[in-house]
This record gives structure tokens, C-alpha cells and sequence, in this order.
């Protein structure tokens, strides 16, 4: 029996901590999931609240046919379209709730400050990638899921998903290109 099998058996038996350690283990990757379709701070706080609520009421029908975060981020990532749909508006973020989300580190020496600004850059742009892209450049490359698993996840075909990275991975290129070649202006 692996992990998530005796977790999720743990959960079932009605264990608690077991509750509070399956949230531990996924709350990252679900705070990614709705960060990546809802700007606002707040609603992204109670979103990730209400899909392990969700994850909670489900789990008895989770049955192992993909691995449990799959599943997991399934949920998160269905629920957070509902949730733009209920509300019909995208949000904007904040300066404040993209550095928030993003929590990048500062820099021990002026060393790394380029990497670290590079890498500020590299996250906003994300965020302004159309949906469909930041979500699966997200998965692929922050929380370094398979093709097929982002495919599951976003209830797409494997082609689509590699054909959406790639546009991505285009479409951040060029950005940056247009962005250091205006910058070397300066």
C-alpha cells in the first residue's frame, strides 16, 4: 500500500490528523491551481479552503485510477472555473497579491540579484499569459507535473497540453525580448 492509500484509508477511518496532513502535502500545489485562474488574495484563501472541504466530501469516491494530487489538483482547478464563472468577471491583481503569490526570495548578495529580478519578471509575465497557458505552464514547470497528468487535470488532450506549453514558452519569449531590448534603450 503506498502513501496516498493509507492516508486516504486513515481519512476514511475517521483520522484527523491524517485530514491535516493530506492538506500539509497539497496545499501548495492547490494554492498554485487557483492562483493561477483567481487574482484576488482573499478569494484564493477561501477557494483553497472550500476544495479541501470539497476533497473531504469526495474522498470516499476517490478510487486510485491517477495518483491523489492529480486528483487533487483536479478538483482545485475545476472548482476555481466555477468559481470565475459564478462571479462572470476576471479580477485584476495587485502588485501586492502577485508578490504575495509569487514569494520569491531576496537575494543573499548582489550576485543573484539579476536571477531574482529575471525571475520576478519571468512570474508576472506568467500571470499575464492567457488562462489556458498559465495554467499549464504552471503545472508543467512549478509543480513539474507530466504531460499526461496536466492533460487529466485540465480534462485536455496530451497534444493540446504540450501545444499550449509551447505557445506559452513563445509567447513569455518574446515578451522578454521586447522587454530587454526596451530596458538596453534605457
Amino acid at each position: 500500500m503506498n502513501e496516498d492509500e493509507l492516508i486516504v484509508r486513515e481519512i476514511l477511518g475517521g483520522d484527523q490528523e491524517a485530514f491535516c496532513r493530506l492538506i500539509r502535502n497539497h496545499e501548495k500545489l492547490v494554492y498554485h491551481m487557483v492562483s493561477r485562474v483567481i487574482d484576488n488574495r482573499e478569494d484564493r484563501e477561501d477557494l483553497c479552503q472550500e476544495i479541501f472541504l470539497k476533497v473531504y466530501r469526495k474522498l470516499p469516491g476517490f478510487r486510485f485510477q491517477s495518483r491523489l494530487s492529480t486528483w487533487i489538483a483536479t478538483v482545485a482547478y475545476r472548482t476555481a472555473l466555477n468559481y470565475l464563472k459564478r462571479h462572470k468577471k476576471r479580477q485584476t491583481s495587485s502588485l501586492d497579491d502577485v508578490g504575495h503569490a509569487m514569494a520569491i526570495p531576496q537575494p543573499a548578495s548582489d550576485q543573484h540579484l539579476d536571477q531574482t529580478v529575471i525571475s520576478q519578471q519571468v512570474h508576472r509575465m506568467i500571470r499575464q499569459l492567457p488562462e489556458k497557458y498559465r495554467i499549464v505552464i504552471s503545472l508543467y514547470h512549478l509543480e513539474e507535473m507530466p504531460y499526461a497528468e496536466i492533460a487529466q487535470t485540465c480534462d485536455m488532450p496530451e497534444g493540446t497540453v504540450k501545444n499550449y506549453i509551447f505557445r506559452a514558452r513563445k509567447l513569455l519569449k518574446e515578451k522578454l525580448e521586447k522587454l530587454y531590448k526596451r530596458e538596453e534603450l534605457l
